[in-house]
């Protein structure tokens, strides 16, 4: 009798706690981080910022970061072009966020800050955006 009591109460016990995990897990399918690697201009230009800009203004994701990593921290701090498209990105909603260690290593820390970019560091957040299943895209 004790264990069918201890079972009765265990039961809704634990279908309790395991229903308030799945309540907070959030579904992130519509969410899409970009991560920007490249230093070659044309990818950024012919195939990540267009995908990036309009992936946040036609709504095909409801949150879009762009992750500036490696050589294109470097690349973004000298090309003009390229600096007023990530403006256009900004005023449509994308988020913007660069590796700190990435910028101190070009020396551009304090000019991807003056373009309203967070930098900091972006292991942790990379991998929070991979574990928490956003769209990754690499460029």
């Amino acid at each position: 009798m004790k264990k069918l009591f201890v079972l009765l109460i265990a039961i809704p016990l634990f279908t309790g706690a395991f229903a308030q995990t799945e309540d907070k897990m959030e579904d992130n399918s519509n969410k899409l981080v970009v991560l920007w690697t490249s230093g070659d201009p044309d990818v950024a230009e012919k195939m990540g910022f267009m995908y990036t800009y309009n992936a946040k203004k036609q709504g095909w994701f409801d949150e879009v970061v762009l992750i500036v990593w490696g050589p294109s921290a470097k690349l973004l701090t000298e090309n003009k072009m390229l600096q007023d498209y990530v403006k256009e990105m900004q005023k449509v909603g994308v988020t913007v966020e660069a590796c700190t260690a990435c910028a101190q290593m070009y020396g551009v820390n304090d000019q991807l800050s003056e373009m309203g970019i967070d930098v900091k560091g972006m292991g942790g957040p990379l991998t929070n955006y991979l574990k928490e299943g956003w769209k990754t895209l690499t460029l």
